[in-house]
């Protein structure tokens, strides 16, 4: 199984592709979006605006370039840019800008997502601010009250070779962004955050998707700054910053029989602060034919987490659908390598497998965490593997 590249080898490729893009986008057509009647106080809808610039840079045979000049624009309602389109270069560039929901939730809580780009090729996203407005809606949630689902921010789907840079994504209503289908994403320098308790808020889901990067984010937000979901392959995630937020998660996964599995996933250079968890794999208690294969853990630092490493197959939230089963996710081939830092738990150290499919091949190496001070504890069940180096809690495979 091949590799992706690290994370020095990742900077030089994407330097030489944006000095081949900056050449490039040099003879292109550019849309100013307040040309097509955009407005940047805000007050007004923007979105067939924003339309209109699309159809004009997705329709053109030229490279093209969406210009989004500073101030505030208001997308009132669900908004997917679409392809595919007769060029395979068109950049957006939005430094300055500020793009807002619309304050009553239910414009665009029962859309799946707010601003959708689906069936593209080769567009780049640099800059600006997503402000869904989630508020509202995080409150109708805790009431108790019927609500909406709510739309997640920023959905990249059945798209190949697109970049986002620099942008920054705030109060979802749901995930932040989710990159589904797709091949060959780049999320480069990503600013993330929502409060600690707004529901649901993910940073970056990934799924059915191959050989996305993820450099360099920071996310703070009510949920998994980064979920991974099933179909997902060749993920690189490097240099990220979590907390507040759930840790990163592989899963859940396993809710149907017949599920695309996860293999070969790199996380590296992470640090984790006041997080639920630090790296978590879940599966649901449940049968399937799904698996989880060739994922590496290295070079973390957590503060004051609840979980800092842990695999839970019985997940199992409500007790409905899902009691006394055992997963059908098979486990194999998890590294983790130099984790250092603090738990705020006893248990730092948890390997919660499957009676029917044990996970195998568990691998620790150079791990050191300490609980208020003192040695915590591991928990093995229906795990296998190996330690090396200095390993506390001791190793329970």
């Amino acid at each position: 199984m091949a590799k992706q590249l690290p994370h020095t080898l990742l900077l030089r490729h994407a330097l030489f592709c944006s000095l081949i893009f900056t050449q490039i986008l040099a003879k292109s057509t550019t849309y100013n979006v307040v040309n097509f009647g955009a407005d940047p106080t805000g007050l007004k809808d923007s979105t067939l605006a924003f339309l209109g610039a699309w159809s004009n840079a997705c329709g053109s045979w030229r490279p093209a370039r969406i210009q989004v000049p500073p101030g505030q624009f208001l997308l009132g309602t669900a908004t997917r840019f679409g392809g595919p389109c007769n060029n395979k270069v068109i950049s957006i560039s939005m430094g300055g800008a500020t793009l807002v929901g619309p304050s009553d939730y239910r414009a665009i809580g029962e859309a799946l997502h707010w601003l959708t780009f689906d069936q593209v090729s080769g567009v780049r996203i640099h800059g600006g601010v997503l402000d869904a407005r989630g508020g509202s809606l995080w409150a109708c949630k805790s009431s108790g009250q019927p609500c909406p689902i709510g739309a997640i921010t920023l959905g990249i789907t059945n798209s190949n070779n697109v970049v986002v840079t620099g942008l920054t994504s705030i109060n979802s209503q749901l995930f932040h962004m989710i990159i589904s289908g797709c091949n060959n994403v780049q999320v480069h320098g990503v600013k993330i955050m929502a409060p600690g308790n707004s529901p649901n808020t993910d940073g970056i889901h990934v799924q059915f998707s191959s050989d996305v990067t993820i450099l360099n984010p920071r996310i703070r937000t009510g949920d998994d700054c980064v979920s991974v979901g099933p179909g997902t392959k060749n993920l690189w995630v490097e240099d990220i910053a979590c907390g507040p937020g759930h840790g990163i998660s592989i899963g859940s996964l396993g809710w149907g029989m017949n599920e695309d599995g996860v293999i070969n996933v790199t996380v590296r250079t992470a640090t984790f602060s006041k997080t639920m968890n630090g790296f978590r794999i879940k599966s649901w208690g449940r049968p399937s034919n799904g698996f989880v294969n060739d994922v590496h853990f290295e070079h973390a630092f957590m503060s004051d987490v609840q979980n800092p490493i842990v695999i839970d197959q019985h997940y199992c939230p409500y007790y409905t659908g899902c009691p006394q089963m055992a997963s059908g996710i098979r486990i194999s081939d998890i590294s983790y390598k130099d984790i250092h830092g603090t738990s705020a738990t006893q248990v730092a150290v948890k390997f919660d497998c499957s009676l029917k499919h044990p996970c195998r091949r568990l691998r620790l190496e150079d791990v050191n965490l300490t609980y208020k001070n003192q040695v915590p504890q591991a928990s093995c069940r229906n795990a296998g593997g190996t330690a090396f180096g200095t390993v506390q809690p001791e190793s329970c495979l």
